[in-house]
């Protein structure tokens, strides 16, 4: 795991708000998003940044098999 569980739950706590004022940013380009549309894309970054800390981590070692000088 790339990140501590702690450092998830502090991610996804910053990311509410975030994702609330972006609807809000949205709405003065005069695109506007539903409650329901405003959920849905804050669960899907919720989920790529799921994703992306449960995803295993390359090794050193592996990453320099792959170099070539």
């Amino acid at each position: 795991m790339r990140l501590s569980k702690g450092a998830l739950l502090v991610i996804v706590a910053v990311l509410v708000p975030i994702v609330v004022e972006l609807r809000t940013a949205l709405s003065w380009f005069g695109i506007t998003l539903s409650v329901l549309e405003t959920v849905v894309v804050g669960l899907a970054v919720v989920a790529a940044i799921l994703a992306w800390a449960v995803w295993p981590q390359e090794d050193e070692s592996a990453m320099d098999e792959h170099r070539s000088d």
